[in-house]
């Protein structure tokens, strides 16, 4: 394998292996975390927000709520300023950062929602779709500290925090800076196969065609 790689190369080479019948745009997505050095359009990220819209939800709460900082913005400084770890190193550069966040009450009922942090979940996986659809890469991230982020946001406590995700548009490899985590840009993307996830009984693979 080449030292350097394009975008485009690094791109086709995370693709998983196509299936039969499996819509190519879910196989094709991944989370990099070389962002180009490039905006996104409002008009774009409401394409994305839209789709997100969209999701499932227990009752339709539709409990999920995102903060939304764009480069340039203190809400962007501020998301930037709660990353930990690794994600120092990379998060800051992408144009848009986004925190999801999932009531844990039911609007009309008052009582606890158990399922908030899963819709939240199942509208994110459509946002980070229709983003991909339209040639964006996103990336989440569980790495920041979530004291700092509901104390400078002003998130109320009925909220449940869920992750920050960086998004924007894909650049090489190199332009992380960082041999540990050009390495990790290209590395191989793996899952585990069905018979692990999938059962008929607790423990017993399922007969999938």
């Amino acid at each position: 394998m080449p030292e350097t790689l394009s975008a485009l190369e690094v791109d086709q080479l995370k693709h998983a292996p196509a299936v039969d019948g499996v819509v190519p745009l879910f196989l094709e997505r991944w989370s990099a975390r070389s962002f180009a050095d490039r905006d996104v359009s409002s008009e774009d990220l409401r394409r994305v927000f839209e789709a997100a819209r969209w999701a499932a939800s227990s009752s339709n709460e539709q409990p999920w709520r995102y903060v939304l900082g764009v480069r340039g913005t203190d809400t962007h400084d501020k998301l930037v300023a709660t990353l930990a770890g690794f994600n120092q190193a990379w998060a800051p550069k992408a144009p848009v950062l986004i925190l999801g966040l999932a009531k844990t009450t039911f609007e009309h009922k008052g009582r606890h929602n158990a399922y908030a942090l899963y819709d939240l979940g199942a509208a994110t996986a459509y946002l980070q779709l229709q983003a991909a659809s339209m040639g964006l890469t996103t990336h989440q991230m569980g790495g920041y500290d979530h004291d700092v982020a509901r104390e400078s946001l002003g998130i109320p406590e009925e909220y449940a925090l869920g992750s920050v995700m960086a998004l924007g548009y894909r650049a090489e490899p190199a332009a992380l800076g960082n041999h540990e985590l050009e390495a990790r840009e290209i590395a191989p993307r793996h899952r585990k196969p069905l018979s692990e996830l999938v059962f008929s009984a607790w423990g017993e693979p399922a007969k999938l065609g």
